[in-house]
């Protein structure tokens, strides 16, 4: 019996992780495209700012330990209301949206 639970338990386990990698990978995705749409331009792929317009706007690297410590509430405002020269997209992406990108913001060190 317990042989038993310890295989459904183990079951139940993987069908979960079944269901949720792929809802993950796709929310990753999502947020890989809404970045290369809105962001890339100035922030560049690897959110270095490392682009002709980055480097005019003076833009932040993503990457770095100033923005990495900053909230993840402080980095959807800035998404949300804009900063400096940076354009406000709370009217342009639903807040799932912006949610994902800071998530995917929270991976550029990491690539």
């Amino acid at each position: 019996m317990k042989q038993f639970l310890r295989f459904a338990s183990s079951a139940a386990l993987l069908a979960a992780a079944a269901l949720t990698i792929p809802a993950l990978l796709h929310a990753q995705g999502d947020a890989d495209k809404t970045f290369k749409t809105n962001c890339v331009l100035c922030h560049a792929a690897d959110g270095s700012g490392n682009t002709s317009s980055g480097k005019a706007f003076k833009v932040p690297d993503l990457r770095s330990a100033d923005v990495q410590k900053m909230s993840d509430s402080q980095i959807s405002d800035v998404i949300t209301q804009g900063k400096n020269k940076m354009p406000a997209f709370g009217k342009k992406l639903k807040p799932d949206n912006i949610k994902q990108l800071v998530a995917f913001i929270r991976t550029l060190p990491t690539k």
